[in-house]
């Protein structure tokens, strides 16, 4: 991969990128290692919990009960958060929002920022505005930083760079960092990011962050994370600048509670995350940035929102639990996807903010296998919406489009039993030439013709029967007729 961010304006379709990755046998192998050791580890410490159903339950009511009272949270959040000494900026898209993170960067003189891993600023792309206008920004998490050196883009919500092994990794610090020597163990790779990042920590005076969760009842802001970067990038800076989407707000202290005993189990398997930190405002006389900036963007949610089905999607909380489950990611990884969101949720959450001008393919890139939802600590009915989506996309594209022609012809047929009858015997005459026989005498069609071709350019279509069920009784009610006479 390139080192331009992931834009599904201008992404390939998911089928042509799927079809890439696919060929990539290292990644895949990658990918599916990484899913299926977190996977595991969720299903051990959720088997832990008596009531995670009921848990679940929970956070899909607070997620739900949020959503439908936004406007009055968000009010709630910025009253309390000004109060505590923050400046709250509202950014209507990504480019509004990108520009006022430039703005008050470069109103501090800065040069360069430490950033805390967050999908809102990859989202909007706000490293290359920054880079763009001068400003260095260095990743401090280790599997950012492995994506920012290696000119990479992340392929999963909570380890971006899952699809790279050590070796990899290895060869990138090695190159990156100037390294004569460096072992490929997990502790060798780990204290070569430390040093690098040290002396980032101890000299860069301001931060930019995202938020796992934004506390109305405080104006709080909320960063779980695994390796204490985080922690540093909140302490150490001057200036710290935090970009969140208006879904990231919970109500109360007490939501939080519920919240936080969801996510580290779904995301990476563990009872609670080893670094859990909230800041409100500033303390002129204590630790913590003296001044502090947060910018809650838009950038299509309100559009979501007011969509009663797909509304759900806002409820994610970005464990990246439906990534690990699903067998379509866990085939392609997340590059396919053509956005920083991949997988399950973001075949729902990318369409919608490109309010469906763009990533049209994407409500596709599934089997509807309900995996997703099985695993969701939220709730969020993703075969719904990704059902939802597919009906917009084909009334978007038209009438007259050969999908939608021909799924109106089937519609005709199946609306007839003497319709459907004859296109049965008219498939039998049709297909004929196309079926060829195995060992076992079933007959197989491996090619068909235009667009149909789709389905036979990865499988074989089984042949129709010479008789169906509804024949086969017919003709049984007949004999036994028959030998009733």
């Amino acid at each position: 991969m390139s080192g331009q961010p992931l834009d599904p304006r201008t992404a390939p379709t998911f089928p042509a990128a799927a079809r890439a990755m696919l060929g990539d046998t290292q990644l895949r192998k990658n990918v599916r290692h990484a899913t299926g050791v977190i996977q595991t580890k969720r299903a051990r410490v959720v088997e832990e919990m008596p009531d995670w159903q009921e848990l679940r339950e929970s956070g899909r009511q607070i997620r739900e009960h949020t959503m439908r009272h936004l406007d009055h949270y968000l009010q709630q959040f910025e009253q309390n958060c000004t109060r505590a000494g923050g400046v709250v900026h509202w950014a209507r898209d990504a480019e509004e929002a990108r520009r006022i993170v430039v703005g008050l960067v470069q109103a501090e003189g800065a040069r360069e920022v430490i950033k805390i891993k967050s999908m809102t600023t990859e989202e909007i792309q706000l490293n290359k505005a920054l880079e763009a206008a001068g400003v260095h920004p260095y990743e401090t998490d280790l599997a950012e930083l492995i994506i920012q050196l290696g000119q990479d883009q992340p392929s999963h919500i909570v380890v971006p760079a899952l699809h790279k092994n050590r070796q990899q990794i290895r060869e990138i610090f090695q190159r990156e960092m100037h390294l004569g020597t460096l072992g490929e163990s997990p502790q060798d790779l780990a204290d070569a990011a430390r040093r690098f990042l040290r002396e980032k920590f101890l000299r860069v005076k301001t931060g930019v962050s995202g938020a796992n969760f934004l506390i109305a009842e405080t104006g709080g802001v909320c960063i779980v994370e695994s390796e204490g970067n985080g922690r540093m990038c909140l302490t150490l800076p001057e200036t710290l600048i935090t970009v969140a989407g208006i879904d990231k707000v919970v109500p109360t202290f007490k939501d939080l509670e519920v919240l936080l005993q969801l996510l580290p189990r779904s995301a990476t398997g563990e009872r609670m995350n080893p670094y859990n930190s909230i800041w409100t405002g500033v303390d002129a006389d204590g630790d913590g940035p003296r001044r502090f900036h947060i910018v809650l963007m838009d950038n299509a949610r309100t559009e979501i929102l007011a969509d009663e089905e797909g509304r759900q999607t806002l409820h994610c909380i970005r464990c990246g639990a439906c990534q690990n489950a699903c067998p379509v990611y866990r085939q392609t990884g997340g590059h396919a996807y053509g956005s920083v969101y991949a997988g399950p949720i973001g075949a729902i959450l990318t369409p919608q903010l490109q309010v469906l001008n763009h990533a049209q393919t994407l409500p596709y890139a599934s089997s509807l296998c309900g995996a997703c939802y099985e695993v969701c600590p939220v709730k969020i009915n993703i075969p719904e919406v990704l059902i939802h989506l597919r009906n917009k996309v084909v009334r978007k594209k038209g009438p007259l489009t050969p999908e939608a022609l021909a799924m109106r012809a089937m519609g005709l047929v199946f609306r007839s039993e003497r319709r459907f009858r004859a296109a049965q015997r008219m498939g039998r005459v049709a297909e004929a030439p196309l079926v060829r026989k195995d060992g076992q005498g079933q007959g197989w069609i491996g090619w068909l013709p235009g667009l149909l071709g789709g389905w036979t350019q990865v499988r074989d279509l089984q042949a129709m029967p010479q008789q169906s069920f509804r024949e086969w009784w017919e003709q049984r009610e007949k004999s036994e007729v028959s030998r009733g006479n």
